[in-house]
């Protein structure tokens, strides 16, 4: 990994129905994130928090069922020009959210400048539904979707090209609910996943090493997308969409030292974290450590 990262926050909380996931990236900077990393040795540089629009709960779209489409694209493109701008100075692209719909823009603004860039997705959803399959039309459902280009055009043409990951590049890890048209989707395309079902049965050790090695043959650079909701609520409490039977703490620690040895990831977010599920911030406190263990930082 570079010695320098770039963080940026996106408040953002259109992507879902239950307020308080804009209030994440504060609460990951108050966990002490980057006095954390600072201490591993990186130069940090704090870009703030991207612009979100505040639109009211009535606002309607004409030809979608999709919620708040036009403020979540908005921010989207905003979040991937800042992206963009990161990769470009050399420095490392890490994103903390808001809601999963965040993942849009910030694809957007990496991928452009790998060839085959990989997705290590982690998370309890496959994020893969459509205004067709969505069961509630929250955009934050659709943004792994909207990167294989699958999706409405205004998501899947932010920065002006697209697709931005090649399904054969992604690899789920942590899926333990979902929908009818995602396991279709999957199925179709060929996405990689490990469902708790893997993880149990292999071992968090096999399941990461699997991985590893499918990304590192075929991508020049590896993208992570962490949803906080992917581990098991007992350890992250503090999240909108909590799945029991979730990955562990330790777990998950293990699977960050992994792709930390491994070398692989060039960028990467943590997501849906919402203070006012949370437990005296116990889940942003998570992230941290998780982030922690993902820039290398050892017990002895």
């Amino acid at each position: 990994m570079k010695n320098q990262i770039s963080i940026i926050g996106m408040p953002m909380d259109l992507g879902q129905s239950r307020r308080g996931v804009d209030m994440g990236p504060s609460a990951i900077r108050y966990a002490g994130v980057v006095e954390r990393l600072e201490k591993l040795g990186y130069k940090i540089h704090d870009k703030g928090d991207i612009e979100i629009g505040r639109p009211g709960m009535a606002e309607a779209e004409s030809d979608t069922n999709l919620k708040f489409l036009k403020a979540v694209t908005e921010a989207n493109t905003k979040l991937a020009s800042a992206v963009n701008d990161i990769v470009e100075s050399g420095s490392f692209p890490l994103v903390f959210g808001g809601d999963h719909s965040i993942a849009i823009g910030t694809l957007a603004g990496i991928s452009k400048h790998y060839d085959n860039l990989g997705v290590i997705w982690y998370d309890a959803h496959g994020d893969l539904n459509t205004s067709e399959t969505s069961p509630s039309g929250n955009i934050h459902g659709m943004p792994l979707a909207v990167s294989i280009g699958i999706g409405h055009p205004a998501l899947t043409n932010i920065a002006d090209y697209c697709p931005k990951v090649k399904p054969e590049n992604i690899v789920i890890i942590g899926a333990r609910s979902l929908d009818e048209g995602e396991r279709l989707l999957i199925r179709d395309k060929g996405i990689k996943v490990y469902t708790m079902h893997e993880i149990d049965r292999l071992g968090m050790t096999k399941v990461m090493e699997e991985a590893v090695k499918y990304l590192k043959e075929k991508t020049d650079g590896v993208h992570l997308s962490l949803d906080l909701d992917g581990l098991d609520p007992s350890d992250a409490p503090g999240v909108g969409t909590p799945v029991l039977g979730g990955i562990s703490y330790r777990e998950s620690h293990l699977a960050m030292e992994i792709l930390e040895e491994s070398k692989i990831i060039t960028s990467a977010e943590f997501v849906e974290i919402n203070p006012i599920l949370d437990e005296k911030n116990k889940t942003a406190e998570v992230a941290v450590a998780l982030m922690g263990s993902l820039f290398g930082e050892k017990l002895l």
